[in-house]
């Protein structure tokens, strides 16, 4: 034991070194007032007293010192050594860095400064290099409360003890949304508004301390923010996202605003039933939106759709039309002339030009109004007034008549009103039950008549199905038949012209063979007529010599004598029998009785027929009638 007393005595200082090293710090800190603030840190000071000096205490309700006073001070040590901060005065709160990351900004709110003013809720802004400089914050009038201003992201040294720091989300507006904004600071608004003025140059409400000083109001803006990432004050402004407004295809907006100046009426003298007036001033603006999608503030601004292709309107129970304007519409019930209700369903055809869109909106209001204060009255009234004209009959046959009639009566009214009635349309017509059945068996009566009449045609139609079925089975026979008659047709027509030739044939032989004679009998009448003119001449010259030997005759030997002597001679030259083998005599007499003479006669003929053949009449003639030759030749001239 007392060997180590005594070496520990020979080498204290060898323990005073090692005691030293590991001490430092301490020591540093007591003997030296060494502070040692890290890289990623602050040193925050407490002043625990002040001995010497004029400011030796906060004033007044400072909790923050600028001067040296005691307490917390505003100076803060930075990372570094820092000396002469004895523990006994000084107490140091290490403090980490205030971390703002991406996405997020930082809100700060001063425990200390001045007051603000009355009626202002946010500390205003201070160049106090983002709040790093407490001491400058302080001595240039930064206020007391939530700021106005705050940080982005980054990495910032903030005296906590006189800021505390919160971390909120950037304000983000999505696709097809608009933000509509309402300040909770600012100057209060003007009578008679329900939103702030325009203001520009606070990059969308970003700058608040800019949209102060433009004169700002607190409460509801005019001005809305599209789609993006905004650094927005939460304790500066409120943020409602919406849905853009949307007029589709077919309509206009009518925009109805109820912030802005008053405006001058822009429809003239002859339109009395609204104001029109120009864009960014209250009321009903004269010029419609268009279709498309616009950040529309829904609180500052309304927007009445109004369609500009043609609107069907019905009044029906069972039907409606998408844009249920007519869900309201029933059908109506009218009366006729004599006594009997009934129902009647009408559509209306409406169209409203887009000029004349806002003259609608600023008469009625919406087009609800406009259906309702308008439309119903209007067509309801005149188809009562119409039924009432006409028995149900009467109304149901004409109603194409009444129809255009209608039409023509409600195109005037609405005309009034700056729409345009394209057309009226009547559609189911519900009479009374008890006509009803009687014009149901008026027409079963009728629809039986036609079946009737139907089966009629059937049956006649289907016998002459029959009829022609049957012919085409008989088109076979038919077809041979008519083909025989047309083969036999044509032999005969083969044998027609057969014969025809033939007998042209003939004819032509005919007329050949008659031609031929012709000329042969003409060869042969002309030689006999030469023959006969020589035998005539011959028998002539013979009988000049005979007659002129007849007559020596006769003068010689008398007429008598010689007529029997010629008559005896031809009877010798001829052998003729002139005596019968029988002979009957009467009376005994001589010869010169009856007997004679018919024995005579007989005898003459005889001789006369003989005579014929062997000479002329003539001669003949000559001699029994003692015609001269001169005459005989002249009568043969005749007969030639």
């Amino acid at each position: 034991m007392t060997n180590i007393l005594n070496f520990m005595a020979g080498y204290w200082w060898i323990a005073a070194i090692i005691l030293c090293v590991v001490m430092y710090k301490f020591i540093l800190r007591v003997f030296f007032g060494l502070v040692i603030v890290p890289e990623d840190k602050i040193g925050l000071v407490t002043k625990k007293f002040v001995l010497f000096g004029e400011h030796k205490e906060l004033t007044g309700d400072r909790i923050i010192a600028v001067n040296g006073e005691a307490g917390l001070q505003a100076k803060m040590l930075s990372p570094g050594l820092h000396w002469w901060m004895w523990p006994w005065q000084y107490n140091i709160d290490m403090q980490a860095f205030v971390v703002i990351p991406e996405g997020h900004i930082g809100l700060v709110s001063a425990k200390d400064g001045l007051v603000p003013k009355t009626g202002r809720i946010l500390g205003r802004r201070v160049e106090c290099e983002n709040f790093q400089d407490s001491v400058t914050f302080l001595t240039n009038g930064g206020q007391k409360g939530r700021q106005s201003s705050f940080i982005t992201n980054g990495v910032y040294k903030i005296n906590t003890h006189l800021f505390e720091v919160s971390i909120v989300k950037q304000a983000t507006i999505q696709e097809n949304m608009v933000g509509i904004i309402t300040s909770l600071d600012g100057d209060p608004l003007e009578n008679g508004q329900i939103a702030g003025k325009n203001v520009e140059g606070h990059n969308n409400f970003q700058d608040f301390d800019m949209f102060l000083e433009k004169g700002g109001n607190r409460g509801l803006q005019q001005q809305t923010i599209l789609a993006g990432t905004y650094n927005l004050n939460p304790w500066a402004v409120q943020v409602e996202e919406v849905q853009m407004t949307e007029i589709p295809i077919g309509h206009v907006g009518v925009v109805i605003s109820f912030v802005g100046e008053d405006g001058v009426d822009v429809t003239g003298v002859n339109f009395k039933h609204g104001n029109l007036v120009g864009k960014g001033q209250k009321g009903v603006w004269a010029e419609p939106f268009g279709p498309g999608k616009y950040p529309i503030n829904k609180y500052t601004n309304k927007i009445e759709l109004v369609p500009t292709t043609n609107l069907v309107l019905n009044w029906a129970n069972a039907r409606t039309e998408s844009h249920n304007l007519d869900k309201g519409l029933n059908t109506i019930t009218v009366r006729s002339k004599d006594g009997f209700p009934f129902n009647l369903d009408v559509s209306q055809i409406i169209h409203i030009p887009m000029t004349e869109a806002p003259k609608v909106i600023a008469r009625f209001g919406n087009m609800n109004n406009l259906v309702s204060q308008v439309l119903e009255p209007t067509i309801g009234n005149y188809f009562r007034n119409s039924a009432q004209d006409s028995d149900v009959i009467a109304f149901l046959t004409t109603r194409k008549e009444r129809q255009d009639s209608a039409k023509q009566h409600i195109s005037k009214v609405l005309d009034e009103y700056n729409v345009h009635a394209v057309d009226t349309l009547i559609g189911d017509i519900v009479p009374p039950q008890e006509l009803m059945k009687t014009l149901t068996d008026r027409k079963i009566a009728q629809e039986q008549e036609v079946t009737f009449e139907t089966q009629k045609k059937a049956a006649i139609s289907r016998q002459t199905y029959e009829k022609e079925t049957a012919i085409a089975d008989m088109q076979g026979e038919v077809v041979k038949a008519d083909q025989g008659v047309q083969i036999a047709e044509r032999h005969a027509d083969a044998s027609v012209k057969k014969a025809k030739g033939d007998a042209d044939s003939v004819k032509i032989a005919a007329e050949a063979s008659a031609e031929s004679t012709k000329l042969k009998a003409e060869a042969d009448a002309t030689r006999t007529s030469l023959i006969g003119n020589a035998e005539a001449e011959a028998i002539l010259a013979k009988g000049k010599s005979t007659a002129e030997s007849y007559k020596l005759a006769v003068e010689a030997m008398g007429k008598e004598n010689f007529t029997t002597f010629k008559v005896t001679e031809e009877i010798g030259k001829n052998g003729v029998k002139i005596m019968p083998d029988l002979l009957i005599n009467g009376g005994g007499q001589s010869g010169n009785g009856a007997i004679d003479g018919l024995l005579g006669v007989q005898i003459l003929n005889m001789m006369g027929n003989q005579m014929g053949k062997s000479m002329n009449d003539t001669t003949v003639k000559s001699v029994t009638t003692d015609v001269p030759v001169e005459d005989l030749s002249v009568q043969k001239k005749d007969k030639k």
